[in-house]
């Protein structure tokens, strides 16, 4: 459930807030166990939602690195690399 989460900080452009809202949903979604809440809790878990994600964008915005942006696109291609080796299947 969790895997769409992925590291925000220290890349270039940064993340944007649809991105820290789809890793607070994951987030929320994992700890309550819950995928999609009924009418009964959505409100709270709305609320958990944002205030995950505003707490997540105020880390974000206060983590000072010296270390260069990382790029989106070389980083997402080595992820495709990773995935590709892990799920390619050889013929014995």
């Amino acid at each position: 459930m969790c895997r769409n989460i992925r590291t925000l900080y220290n890349f270039a452009p940064p993340a944007a807030g649809d991105e820290v809202h789809a890793a607070s949903l994951q987030y929320v979604r994992k700890v309550s166990g819950f995928t999609k809440p009924s009418q009964a809790n959505q409100e709270a878990f709305d609320r958990a939602v944002a205030q995950v994600a505003a707490t997540t964008q105020e880390l974000l915005d206060s983590l000072v690195t010296n270390a260069p942006p990382k790029d989106r696109e070389v980083e997402a291609a080595k992820a495709r690399r990773r995935a590709q080796a892990r799920y390619t299947i050889t013929a014995a």
